[in-house]
């Protein structure tokens, strides 16, 4: 079987299907991995299938702090840490060298806190302490902005979750249940440029709320004149290509050539869709 995983000039795997994402969650689960810093734009799902492997673990989300962080590494010593959408962390350099000790590759780590703290002291959280926690980072992106996040990085594993959008459409099809959008998605998946499983759900409420949430979704995928032309050829207010020519002209799309060629454009999209289809 062919493997999903490619090299990339950046850190890391590229990883395109779900079910690669998960063996490498399930390969830390086990205890193969010491650190898994899972990247990929939003709404591709990875906090989904990352809990869906480790419900149990202690999850650590949002504006979290480097005092947080440590409290919750405290709280919870010896379980898996997750921290999940923490980007703010990187312009925390307390932050990042408490990442750097709690994901050092030692079974057991010692981990403290630098600084004099009252609120440590009411909590009852020492300043330093042994755990044998792991870590997983779930991040939009991962920026290397000096020698102590390189030093995070080096520790682990970087994976970059990268599906197709016929991938991410496959995926919600467990779980979607308006077949009118689920299909018009997959009618459109090469107009698709950036994926993302929000998109689907921003459909359901929009048409919930009786707006044309075909031409809004057109406008999010589709450069702009590309979008102008797709909603055109959708409105049946226009039965000709001449009809829709002018009011494209007319709305400043540009000339008749333009619409032309951006018509083209779209058939062309539309076409390598079907023919991935009959494959």
């Amino acid at each position: 079987m062919k493997r999903e995983i490619t090299t990339s000039k950046e850190p890391g795997f590229v990883v395109s299907t779900y079910g690669e994402m998960t063996r490498f969650v399930e390969a830390f689960a086990e205890g193969h991995l010491n650190l898994l810093i899972v990247l990929g734009e939003p709404g591709l799902a990875k906090s989904q299938t990352v809990r869906s492997v480790m419900a149990n673990a202690c999850w650590i989300e949002g504006n979290a702090t480097a005092f947080g962080v440590y409290s919750q590494a405290w709280n919870h010593r010896d379980q898996v840490i997750v921290l999940d959408d923490v980007d703010s962390l990187y312009s925390d350099r307390n932050a990042v060298r408490l990442l750097k000790t709690l994901c050092q590759t030692d079974p057991v780590k010692r981990v403290s806190w630098q600084t004099a703290s009252a609120a440590l002291d009411k909590q009852g959280i020492p300043r330093a302490f042994e755990t044998t926690s792991r870590v997983v980072i779930i991040a939009n992106e991962w920026k290397t902005l000096d020698k102590n996040v390189a030093a995070v990085q080096d520790r682990g594993h970087v994976i970059r979750f990268q599906p197709s959008a016929s991938e991410v459409h496959q995926q919600v099809r467990s779980w979607f249940n308006d077949d009118e959008i689920y299909d018009w998605f997959g009618r459109h998946l090469s107009l698709v440029i950036n994926p993302s499983m929000r998109q689907y759900v921003r459909a359901s409420e929009l048409k919930a709320a009786g707006l044309d949430w075909r031409s809004m979704l057109l406008q999010e995928t589709l450069p702009a004149t590309t979008s102008l032309v797709a909603k055109l050829k959708s409105d049946v207010r226009w039965s000709t290509e001449s009809e829709r020519v002018q009011e494209f002209v007319r709305l400043g799309g540009g000339c008749r050539a333009t619409y032309f060629n951006h018509a083209k454009r779209l058939r062309g999209r539309m076409n390598a869709d079907v023919s991935r289809e009959s494959a």
